[in-house]
């Protein structure tokens, strides 16, 4: 039997059985500290023609239950469908909390919920935290610009919302020993999708591939021009990476929005982050504190992103990235080079 009052709820996207949301599974490693934190249980909540697919993956990240709903039409996405069932399931158990992955998705369908139960929603969030004494969520995201955190609170109504950004938290897998399967019947009674999915072409989704990359370069205002991200690609490709950048770059529309790196942008984990004519200022910092490890190239050998680096360069980006991406395909035609002479 669900604990309904103080449960934490977490929305689970997906397409195919291999291809739960990582923003989602990244909700339910965080919500098994939180619903634990509110002694109640974390619930995965997953619509979809044949969830029974995902489900063996959903119980690896600690979910104490899966509540699943079924059915033909949700196969695809549509906003009345999906809203009106979420917020159907909402009305009858009544958790404390729900959390939602700040996709495309999400950030259409949480709206949505929230105003038909007359409930607070904070979207993009960059933190989640519980205050016992309250038995509040404590929201934060920035705002003005990114030069302000803002921290958000549902006092009364129920239950509290928030939309996620991807990245932020690390997955974890933490099975538990018992977990309740509940499937749900919802009757939805005049609800017509006002949009048909005729035919779906899925393409290559590049803003998710650059999330989670694992070697990032990334470039500031500091490479002066469009053209130094050339640069920065050729090491990227160089390393098996990709580029990112700084807002100040992309407001130069020296690169895409898709690829900027901080509060407003994305907010990425890489395994390796080089930043390169990047001051540190705390925006783009709280995007990419997160690396395992963090080089900086910068001519300014008093920049702020010396002091979060794990190593630093202090000179002209023009002379040391070429240099640094020649090294590279140096050893990489070495190493072919020997794997070659073993084969044969």
């Amino acid at each position: 039997m669900l604990i309904r009052e103080n449960d934490l709820w977490v929305f689970v996207e997906w397409k195919e059985p291999d291809n739960v949301s990582c923003v989602s599974l990244e909700l339910l490693s965080l919500g098994t500290d939180l619903a634990k934190q509110m002694n109640g249980r974390l619930v995965a909540v997953i619509f979809g023609e044949k969830t029974d697919q995902v489900i063996p993956q959903l119980e690896e990240y600690g979910a104490d239950c899966i509540l699943t709903v079924e059915g033909e039409i949700y196969r695809e996405y549509s906003s009345d469908i999906y809203a009106e069932t979420l917020s159907k399931l909402l009305e009858k158990y009544r958790p404390e909390g729900v959390l939602i992955g700040a996709t495309h998705l999400g950030r259409d369908m949480s709206p949505r919920v929230a105003s038909r139960l007359k409930t607070g929603l904070t979207a993009d969030c960059t933190e989640v935290k519980y205050e016992e004494a309250s038995r509040r969520l404590l929201f934060t995201r920035p705002t003005l610009g990114g030069n302000l955190m803002a921290c958000i609170q549902c006092p009364e109504s129920r239950p509290q919302m928030g939309t996620v950004r991807s990245g932020i938290y690390p997955k974890k897998k933490q099975r538990k020993e018992e977990i309740e399967i509940r499937r749900e019947g919802v009757t939805l009674e005049n609800v017509v999708p006002r949009v048909r999915i005729y035919k779906t072409i899925r393409e290559k989704d590049e803003e998710q591939d650059f999330e989670h990359a694992e070697i990032i370069v990334a470039g500031g205002k500091g490479l002066q021009n469009a053209e130094g991200f050339k640069v920065l690609r050729e090491l990227a490709e160089a390393l098996g990476g990709t580029v990112g950048a700084t807002r100040g770059a992309v407001e130069c529309g020296w690169i895409s929005r898709t690829r900027q790196v901080g509060q407003t942008g994305r907010i990425v984990r890489p395994k390796l982050y080089i930043a390169c004519g990047i001051s540190g200022a705390v925006q783009h910092v709280v995007g990419m504190s997160g690396a395992e490890k963090i080089i900086a190239i910068n001519q300014d050998r008093a920049a702020p992103i010396f002091k979060i680096a794990d190593y630093g360069i202090a000179g002209d980006l023009y002379e040391i990235v070429p240099a640094l991406t020649k090294k590279v395909l140096t050893e990489k035609r070495r190493k072919t080079k020997r794997e070659g002479s073993k084969i044969l």
